[in-house]
Order: C-alpha cells, then sequence, then structure tokens
C-alpha cells in the first residue's frame, strides 16, 4: 500500500523519510499553494466575506507535482506545520487533491524525531476546521485593511504604502514614544555618594545617601547637596544596623516564541527574521555527522510553557550526570503560561538533551549553532536549582545623616553555572560583596562627593522591546512579529540606530493621518479585541464571518467618509524635497516614487517632465576615469558598482568599493567580500597583491 506524506519544506521531508521509511513518499508543497488572489480584494464582502481563492503565481508545477503524486498513492497524509497556518495549507491541499475534510488524514509533529513522527503518525484526526476559519478570518482581515487602506495613502501621500493591523499599531508604538521622548523635560536632581572602608580591611566599598532619620531626602540641587556635604565635613560614619540574609534567584522559564525572539536579540544581536529561520531549520531538521537528518528542537511558533514529563526526566538526568543531585530542584518544575496562550504545543526545547551543541558544532552553521546552544542552555537551566545569594544590608550613621549599602556573594551558583537571561533595562547591580562589618565600628571615607544627574527620558524601542510589549498588549501573534519588523523597516516607516528603532517623518505622517481618520486600527486595544476575537474563532467560541462582520461595518464607513474629506489632499514630506536644480526649467527637483521605486523629477510638472535617476554616490573614485563609484542594482535588486559616467566609462563589479588606495598605482582598492574580506587592485598591471581587511583597519 502506497502512502503519501505532504509536508511544506523539502529539509522537513528529508528527516521524516528517514524516520518512515521506504513504505512511505514524503513529498513537500513549499508553503502555501493557494490564497487570495494577488490582483484583486477577492473577498465577497455582499456574501458573507466570501473568499476567493487560486493556484499561488509560480506555483502551478508543484502543485501538478502534488496531484501526480496523489493519484499513485493509496492514503495521503498531511503533514504541514501545527498551527493556524500549517492547518490552513492542509485545508487548501485537501481541496486541491479532492480529499474529504472529514477525512482522518491529518498529521502534527511538535517534534521531528522519531518518537515525534511515529508519535503523530500513529494520531491522525480530521482537519481541524475551527483553527482554519481562525487563519481565513485573519487573512480576510488582513486583505480588507490593506487592500483598502493602501490605495488611500497612495492617494493621500505617496504610492508604494501600506497599512496594516499590527504593523500600523506598530509604527504608532514608536512614533507615540519618539513624542514623549521630544516632550520630556529633564529634572535635576543630585546624589551624595561614598566610598569607604572598614579598618583593618582595606577592601573598598560604596555607599549611597539615603537621608536622615525621619526619612528619606531627595536632593534637587547643588546648594543643597553642598550644605549636606558641609554637615559631613567632620562626620564620624558609624555601621548603624547590620542585616545579613540570604537570597533565592529562579531561573526563567523556558522559551516560547516571543521570548526566544527577544532574547535572540539581545544575546546574540539577530533580527526576529533571522531568528525564526535559523529556528525553522532547527525544527525541520539538519544534517548532522553520523546522526543523518535530525530535528533539533521541538515547534518554534508557541506560546505555551509547558513541558512534557519526558523531557523533564531527560533533563533531570542529564543534569544530575554532568553536574550532581544538589543542582536539581526538590521537585521538576512547572511553569504556568499566560491566560490567553494557546497550549497546542509544548515550549521551545532541545528535541533531545544528549545532543550537546558544543558536540555538533561542525555540522551546524554560525547562526544554527548559536541559536541552538542558546534554546538548549534556557531549557537545561530551567530544570535547575536557584542560585543562592548571601546578601549584606548596612545602614551607616554620619551625624543626622544615613547612607545605605548593600553587597552579595554566591553561596550556590545554580542555574548559572549554566545561563543567565539578559534584561533589555540595565538593572540595579547590588554591587560586590561587603567586607566583614559590625554595629558600632568607625569607617574610614575615602571619598565624599556630590554628583549632579538629570532624569532621562524613555529609551526608544529596540527589537526585542518592541516584541515584548507588542506581546504584553496582545498585538498580534509572536510568529508574526518578524514579518511585522520587516514590513515597517522595509517601508521606511521606522530605521534603526544603534539597534533601536526611530520613526521616519513617513512614518510619523502616516501615524497622524492614521490616528485622525481610522483610530481604531492603530488603537491598541481595539486591535488586541479583534486578536482575542480570533482566538474564540479557533476555540469554537466564535463564528468567524461574524467577526469580519462585526469589524467591516464600521470600518467600511470610516474609510468612505476619510475618502470624501480627503478628497484632493496632498500631503507633502520634508523629505521628499531636494537641493537639485532641474537643468530645463530651473524649479527645483523632487523625489517621486514609481514602479521601479525612487526617481527625482520636475516640480513644475506637467509643465516640465524631467525626470533624473537618484545615484547613490559610495565616496569612492572610480579606479578607471576618475569619476564617481555609484551603487546599482540589478534586475533581481542585486546591488551591483558601477562609474557614474557610465557609458563613457564601463567600470563595474560585485565587490563594493574601500576607503583605502592603493600604496602602489594610489587608485580606489575594491573590497572582496566573504569571511576573510580582502582589500585588492584591478588596474592592470598593477603589482598590488592585497591585503586583509582587518589589517587595514588597524
Amino acid at each position: 500500500m502506497s502512502k503519501l506524506v505532504i509536508v511544506e519544506s523539502p529539509s522537513k521531508a528529508k528527516t521524516i523519510k528517514k524516520y518512515l521509511g521506504n513504505d512511505y513518499e514524503v513529498i513537500a508543497s513549499m508553503g502555501h499553494v493557494r490564497d487570495l488572489t494577488k490582483s484583486r480584494l477577492s473577498v465577497d464582502v455582499k456574501n458573507d466575506f466570501t473568499p476567493k481563492y487560486s493556484i499561488i503565481k509560480g506555483k502551478e508545477k508543484t502543485v501538478k507535482e502534488l496531484k501526480d503524486a496523489a493519484k499513485k498513492a493509496d492514503m495521503i497524509y498531511l503533514a504541514t506545520d501545527p498551527d493556524r497556518e500549517g492547518e490552513a495549507i492542509s485545508w487548501h491541499l485537501a481541496y486541491i487533491l479532492g480529499l474529504e475534510e472529514t477525512a482522518v488524514d491529518r498529521v502534527t509533529f511538535n517534534e521531528i524525531t522519531k518518537h515525534g513522527v511515529q508519535n503523530g503518525m500513529e494520531n491522525p484526526r480530521a482537519i481541524d476546521m475551527d483553527l482554519v476559519n481562525a487563519q481565513q478570518a485573519r487573512r480576510i482581515l488582513d486583505r480588507l485593511v490593506g487592500y483598502t487602506l493602501s490605495p488611500f495613502l497612495a492617494k493621500t501621500i505617496r504610492r508604494g504604502l501600506s497599512a496594516g493591523r499590527v504593523q500600523s499599531v506598530a509604527v504608532r508604538m514608536i512614533v507615540d514614544r519618539e513624542e514623549e521622548i521630544r516632550a520630556f523635560e529633564p529634572q535635576e536632581y543630585w546624589s551624595i555618594d561614598t566610598k569607604l572602608t572598614a579598618p583593618p580591611s582595606r577592601s573598598v566599598f560604596a555607599a549611597a545617601f539615603h537621608g536622615d532619620e525621619k526619612g528619606e531626602i531627595e536632593i534637587k540641587t547643588k546648594e543643597q547637596s553642598d550644605k549636606i556635604l558641609a554637615d559631613l565635613e567632620e562626620a564620624e560614619f558609624l555601621i548603624d544596623t547590620v542585616k545579613k540574609g540570604k537570597r533565592n534567584r529562579a531561573p526563567a522559564p523556558p522559551f516560547i516564541t516571543s521570548t526566544l525572539q527577544q532574547e535572540a536579540s539581545r544575546k546574540l544581536g539577530f533580527q526576529a527574521r533571522r531568528t525564526m529561520k535559523a529556528a525553522q531549520e532547527l525544527y525541520e531538521g539538519v544534517e548532522i555527522d553520523g546522526l543523518g537528518s535530525v530535528g533539533l528542537i521541538t515547534y518554534m511558533r508557541t506560546d505555551s510553557l509547558r513541558i512534557s514529563e519526558e523531557a523533564i526526566g531527560q533533563a533531570a538526568e542529564y543534569i544530575e550526570t554532568r553536574w550532581s543531585k544538589k543542582y536539581l530542584p526538590t521537585k521538576p518544575r512547572v511553569f504556568k503560561s499566560r491566560a490567553n496562550a494557546q497550549d497546542g504545543h509544548e515550549a521551545i526545547r532541545p528535541a533531545n538533551i544528549s545532543i550537546v551543541p558544543d558536540e555538533i558544532k561542525a555540522s551546524l552553521t554560525g547562526d544554527q549553532y548559536k541559536l541552538y546552544k542558546l534554546i538548549w542552555e534556557r531549557f537545561l537551566a530551567c530544570q535547575m536549582s536557584n542560585c543562592v545569594l548571601n546578601t549584606t544590608q548596612a545602614t551607616i550613621k554620619a551625624n543626622q545623616y544615613i547612607f545605605k549599602a548593600s553587597g552579595f556573594n554566591v553561596h550556590f551558583d545554580g542555574f548559572t553555572v549554566l545561563y543567565q537571561e539578559s534584561k533589555d533595562d540595565e538593572e540595579e547591580k547590588a554591587g560586590k560583596d561587603l567586607p566583614n562589618l559590625e554595629v558600632g565600628m568607625k569607617l574610614k571615607v575615602k571619598e565624599l562627593k556630590g554628583n549632579q544627574h538629570f532624569t532621562q527620558p524613555p529609551p526608544r524601542f529596540t527589537e526585542a522591546s518592541l516584541i515584548k510589549t507588542l506581546e504584553e498588549n496582545g498585538i498580534g501573534r509572536p510568529s508574526t512579529y518578524a514579518a511585522t519588523i520587516s514590513t515597517i523597516t522595509g517601508r521606511e516607516y521606522v530605521i534603526r540606530e544603534a539597534k533601536a528603532f526611530r520613526p521616519t517623518e513617513l512614518g510619523e505622517v502616516i501615524t497622524k493621518l492614521m490616528k485622525e481618520r481610522f483610530p481604531k486600527i492603530v488603537n491598541t486595544k481595539f486591535t488586541a479585541s479583534v486578536e482575542d476575537e480570533l482566538d474564540g474563532v479557533q476555540r469554537g467560541d466564535d463564528e468567524w464571518v461574524e467577526v469580519l462582520r462585526n469589524f467591516y461595518g464600521e470600518f467600511e464607513k470610516t474609510v468612505k467618509k476619510a475618502k470624501e474629506e480627503m478628497d484632493g489632499v496632498k500631503i507633502k514630506l520634508k523629505s521628499d524635497e531636494t537641493d537639485e536644480i532641474c537643468d530645463k526649467c530651473g524649479l527645483p527637483m523632487v523625489i517621486k516614487y514609481g514602479r521601479f521605486g525612487r526617481f527625482m523629477a520636475c516640480s513644475g510638472y506637467p509643465e516640465c517632465k524631467n525626470v533624473k535617476k537618484i545615484l547613490k554616490e559610495t565616496g569612492a573614485e572610480c579606479p578607471k576615469c576618475g569619476g564617481k563609484i555609484i551603487s546599482r542594482k540589478s534586475k533581481k535588486g542585486r546591488e551591483f558598482f558601477g562609474c557614474s559616467e557610465y557609458p563613457n566609462c564601463d567600470f563595474v563589479s560585485w565587490d563594493p568599493p574601500s576607503k583605502e588606495k592603493c600604496p602602489i598605482c594610489h587608485k580606489t582598492l575594491m573590497q572582496k567580500k566573504g569571511k576573510n574580506p580582502e582589500l585588492y587592485c584591478v588596474t592592470p598591471n598593477c603589482t598590488f597583491e592585497g591585503k586583509k581587511l582587518a589589517e587595514a583597519e588597524e
């Protein structure tokens, strides 16, 4: 009996085939094969929002191969990813292949391991239409918003713009934060800091001014600080109280999608898209020397903190063997998921604890290794004992004033022997351990001074803090955050500056327009409530058509009103102005946007139709003619470098120019790409042999 298993990717197909054997044919659909037709709305809003699906352009060959394979099979299993998108892909495949919706042919794998695949194949089920309908409702909602608002933005501002339920809220958050920063007025305050020793110990420790016997004192001016310092000139610093204790630090829970993206951003500097790409590869299977194709982690799109008993047992066994029994808690740790979490999958964890990251490093790419190590260590740490700290807190009296000092040392390292979670905000450090202090002890002052400070505005969002805020507010799903961030940066609504997001003028103008005309679309509470309704559809509590009906009625009226009131209005951006003067009529040139990107056009259009290309200069001289080297794009969007004097000069290079000049012929050196970038000279007959980029930078 021939059996066909359809998955989404070739790498996943290869790994699963290894576990199923020769009785099964495993092929990939290469993701979605059917979707709403791209060139039109494809939603019949007057007929219960009936979607109009078609085969995705370019997928015709894949669909034919799937149909041919299905004709030869006696049994077909739909084994796409175990989430809303995966369920929808299986539903579309069932339609294309003529399978019954009620057929028990849907299998899911929480992990691509022998156990995970066997368990999935032993428990087939029918397609879950609640999951499918939740995906359909989300897809249709996004299509209604995008296809309605994008033309409005194009007409009001410029072409090529888009809006969306999640992306518009994300941009608004970044814009609102920027407005907070601009409106912030710093307030002066002072601290009085001292460095002390406790003879006979020479160890110096810090103590901070707290106040007096009546309570805490805020120091707001230099005069106030100077007065306190004057009072302390001849003061004796005496230990008033010493409190010693122990503090337990518990490990962080295992990863879910959002926390994995946040931690990979903080610790590894990965953007969300990069994290999810590496995680997908680790889940689907990687070719490991001596093991073949192996799925290394459980499914990476999850917001559940549940861990299987089997995985907890494996972790405990490994911890006891490697570090001893004292590194195990008295009972296994169980973590509680947030209220609206979908509990269909476990937390993200290694599929097999015994596959140690460093032992398979040679078989992994750099990103795969770093991410697998992060997941492996975080999971093991979550099942380890607490870190125990010895803490000391001391109050110090000097005349009528009180200073406080605190310190700690590690009594037992516990989980920190392996892993420590990073934070967005730098936490206040308790400082190093204090020397042995006793009540009544006289201290020696090594330093005593006042320090001026100013309150700081709220920080800009980093990728990690934006993802955290989106999740906390119930905006979108963690699995979509990577795509959302790519969209808002790719369309230049926001830009990255030192890892933080700053809105562009375009992002601020769009947000202002959206707040004025479509306040609900950029309202966090409203967007979160829509997300809750989609979750209700997934649970089977809500009807998907009703969710769409509730949203669209008011939305349609709002759009109609905005179009009427903004008819003929064109918002101009300062960033579209240039210093370039039209060489035909003398008017300023402005930046315009066409099908192939940005270009310069005369502001006197339509009377003057002069246009120019926008040249992206590199600041380097052409080594052939001395002209400017500019950045260009090929038809496929790949960047290359050429001379601005083309066609008079035909210099072209895929490698970028450097700032260095050849020490022999004094022409611009080019920079060869790769792991070990090298500078080289393109001048014919030049004897320069090249040098490593690292050497040039030194």
